[in-house]
């Protein structure tokens, strides 16, 4: 397990509510991408998405306004920012007075932007809207959970992956099931995460055995979606790969790493538990 006991994280925390960018805390991509690879370049594109539920701010006249936030960081960011110091980031707009939305998002980018080392994109919802746009559904495909198998692995073992020699498909399979746990806490992250493939055909059994055996791992959930998708572009060899995680809020705040090695926009939806 990677050191960060340089962040926020396991520490007693003081809530600011006065604004303050210095409560972001940068942790660099390239640490946990060395041990997965031998390559300097990526085997794949996308995104992590990140909702916060409580952003608030005073208006003018210090009336409290707020949003539904969503966050677009770029997997080619240089770095990830620590969920507990993005939450008490956002909780220093709380008393810091704004003359307009656009201007809390234009400070957002800004903040975010410079602490990834990469463009970022923000948008805030209105309740009423966000609730119209982002419907709770599931994505066309298989959940795989209901399978009679015997689970004694509980740490990532993808030798667990397996496919069905001569059978070529493309589907979508889904576990509800991924579990993972903070690095430093130990704190459970919970997660559905969706795998659509063109390729050999992937053993179910096998696969849900995989996902399960992340149950006690503890990593950043970015960094274990990625550990996902390069596990099963080894191990089964598909032509095209997705693979897109949608963890549970902790704090107000959901993030829902996206990796793939040919679209660049997951499935447009809200799992049930978030």
């Amino acid at each position: 397990m990677s050191d960060y006991q340089q962040t926020q994280l396991g520490k007693q925390t003081v809530y600011a509510d006065c604004y303050d960018s210095s409560l972001l805390c940068p942790i660099p991509r390239v640490k946990a991408r060395q041990a997965q690879s031998n390559s300097d370049s990526l085997a794949f594109k996308g995104f992590d998405l990140w909702t916060a539920y409580e952003l608030s701010w005073l208006n003018s006249d210090g009336l409290p306004r707020l949003a539904i936030a969503e966050f677009v960081f770029p997997c080619t960011s240089d770095s990830i920012i620590e969920s507990k110091s993005f939450k008490l980031y956002l909780n220093s707009y709380i008393q810091t007075q704004f003359a307009s939305m656009e201007a809390v998002q234009q400070q957002l980018v800004d903040d975010l932007s410079h602490a990834a080392g990469s463009d970022i994109e923000v948008i805030l919802y209105e309740m009423a809207e966000y609730q119209c746009i982002k419907p709770i559904a599931e994505p066309q495909g298989r959940c795989i959970d209901h399978q009679q198998v015997v689970i004694d692995q509980y740490h990532p073992n993808p030798q667990l992956l397996q496919i069905e020699k001569g059978l070529d498909i493309e589907e979508t399979l889904y576990s509800h099931l991924l579990k993972t746990n903070c690095p430093v806490t130990n704190q459970p992250d919970w997660a559905s995460v969706y795998i659509s493939y063109k390729g050999p055909k992937i053993a179910t059994e096998g696969l849900l055995k995989y996902i399960v055996s992340y149950r006690q791992h503890q990593d950043f959930h970015e960094q274990c979606v990625e550990q996902i998708f390069m596990d099963i572009t080894k191990y089964c060899q598909p032509e095209q790969l997705t693979v897109y995680a949608r963890y549970t809020r902790r704090g107000g705040l959901d993030i829902n790493p996206f990796r793939s090695s040919y679209v660049t926009v997951p499935p447009y939806f809200r799992q049930v538990r978030q």
